[in-house]
């Protein structure tokens, strides 16, 4: 046998003993080790629990269809140059991974095996999706309404520069565009300090029932408006860990889209919306149901996307901006809460935001904060 084939086989010993074996399991991604023609002498734990397909001395290719990955295989195992391979999976879930291939050479670049790691690459593809598609759904809203104040400025400077009624006319449709603009920008503000904070849990304590209360009264002039008639069940204090001006911001959004949106189809039927302000379990919950139209089940899941809007035009008659439960999410997940949507045509919808409770009274030190 010669000293270079020696050579080899101590090295491949090696790369199946407990040493390597030990190496690799310490790897936190999924590390896989092939040999020069692509079976598998080894894999941790996070890679047989991705690959459940996977066996020692198969070939890899029986676990991981992917002919990229394959053919970067090939050509480490060939030109001993460390490669990169993307991998995509769609089912159960989509999920996208890089897949390093870095070589073990033994002699004058012979490869007698490969080490794979796979990093997951699904959680930052989707936010940089995410950002494009806010960045370009933000523009588009701001677009609109600047081309309409753009447009009657250049008209109040023209054609009607001495016209009293048109002018009149233009200025109030502009106020109303500058206003709209400026509420856009508010809740992209908000939107934008609760994601500074999201790793930063509240400590403080809130009456919530007390919260909802005060928002109930803010809002019962419009409610009175559209004729709308509020039911409130917020008697008794819930106490929950909070930020009070975050829920406040929970309660006026749902309280508020109920208003607009939950009128009842019939017109002859008075508009009702319910308020219940209760504790279960470990939870202060607030459920606001009305009795409108209702959601289509496609777009439930749908609903706490940024400018998300099941009819755009109707959102934007009502001074909607379609960030409204985008924010409710991001305050109920800062305050490790959830929010649970529960809908049906033709018989309204239900929303149900939870929030955990404080400690009970006696075990609680200093004051509740309101």
């Amino acid at each position: 046998m010669s000293e270079a084939n020696a050579r080899r086989r101590t090295l491949t010993a090696q790369l199946r003993g407990p040493g390597a074996e030990k190496l690799i399991e310490a790897m936190p991604e999924p590390a896989i080790l092939v040999d020069a023609e692509a079976r598998v002498m080894l894999a941790n734990p996070p890679a047989r629990a991705l690959l459940p397909a996977l066996k020692i001395g198969e070939a890899l290719v029986l676990a991981l269809r992917a002919p990229d990955v394959t053919d970067a295989i090939r050509r480490v195992a060939a030109g001993a140059q460390a490669e990169q391979a993307l991998w995509s999976e769609r089912v159960p879930i989509e999920r996208l991974f890089q897949v390093d291939i870095a070589p073990l050479a033994a002699e004058a670049d012979e490869v007698v095996a490969m080490l794979l790691t796979l990093r997951d690459l699904t959680e930052a593809r989707r936010v940089e999706r995410m950002r494009a598609d806010f960045i370009a759904n933000a523009s588009h809203e701001l677009r609109t309404p600047l081309a309409s104040l753009l447009g009657f400025v250049e008209t109040l400077q023209g054609p009607a520069q001495g016209d009293a009624k048109a002018r009149d006319k233009f200025l109030a449709i502009m106020g109303e565009q500058g206003r709209r603009m400026a509420r856009l920008i508010d809740d992209l503000l908000s939107l934008s300090r609760i994601e500074q904070k999201q790793h930063l849990r509240p400590a403080a304590e809130v009456d919530w029932a007390q919260v909802v209360r005060h928002v109930a009264d803010t809002l019962a002039p419009l409610a009175r408006e559209l004729g709308v008639e509020l039911k409130l069940d917020a008697e008794r204090p819930v106490v929950v860990v909070g930020e009070r001006d975050e829920l406040v911001q929970v309660a006026e959004n749902l309280i508020e889209n109920a208003i607009k949106y939950g009128a009842h189809p019939d017109p002859a039927v008075t508009s009702k919306v319910e308020i219940a302000v209760a504790s279960r379990g470990k939870d202060g919950v607030l459920v606001v149901a009305d009795h409108g139209r209702g959601v289509a089940p496609e777009h439930l899941p749908r609903l706490t996307e940024r400018f998300y809007r099941v009819d755009p035009g109707q959102s934007r008659a009502k001074n909607g901006t379609g960030l409204g439960l985008a924010i409710v999410k991001h305050i109920l997940t800062r305050h490790r809460g959830r929010l649970a949507i529960e809908s049906r045509l033709g018989a309204g919808a239900t929303f149900t935001a939870s929030v955990p409770l404080a400690k009970p009274q006696e075990k609680r030190t200093g004051t509740t904060k309101t």
